[in-house]
């Protein structure tokens, strides 16, 4: 009779299984830590998309009163009244407190 041999499977290095998996560990953690960077990045970027919007407005009325010519103190007055909270003497300023302006 003949004796079957048995055919060893090969099971692979401990080492080369170790070392597979953590290199998928790293990319799986790298690949979340860059999800979370995009994240945040297109936060900032829509902050300061919304900070230009507001400079754009401020450059375009500033480009308005200089087209109107309109007089320098005028344009101190509107500034000082709107950034400032100033006011004439005896003048009264009424304040909406709901919250809209």
């Amino acid at each position: 009779m003949r004796e079957l041999k048995e055919k060893k499977k090969y099971k692979g290095s401990m080492l080369l299984r170790l070392a597979i998996l953590s290199l998928a560990g790293f990319l799986v953690i790298s690949l979340v830590n860059r999800q979370v960077e995009i994240t945040t990045m297109k936060s900032d970027l829509d902050g300061i998309n919304q900070e230009l919007k507001v400079q754009n407005i401020k450059n375009d009325e500033l480009r308005y009163t200089l087209d109107q010519g309109l007089e320098l103190e005028d344009y101190a007055e509107k500034a000082a009244r709107r950034e400032l909270d100033y006011a004439k003497p005896q003048e009264k300023v009424f304040i909406n407190i709901g919250g809209t302006d």
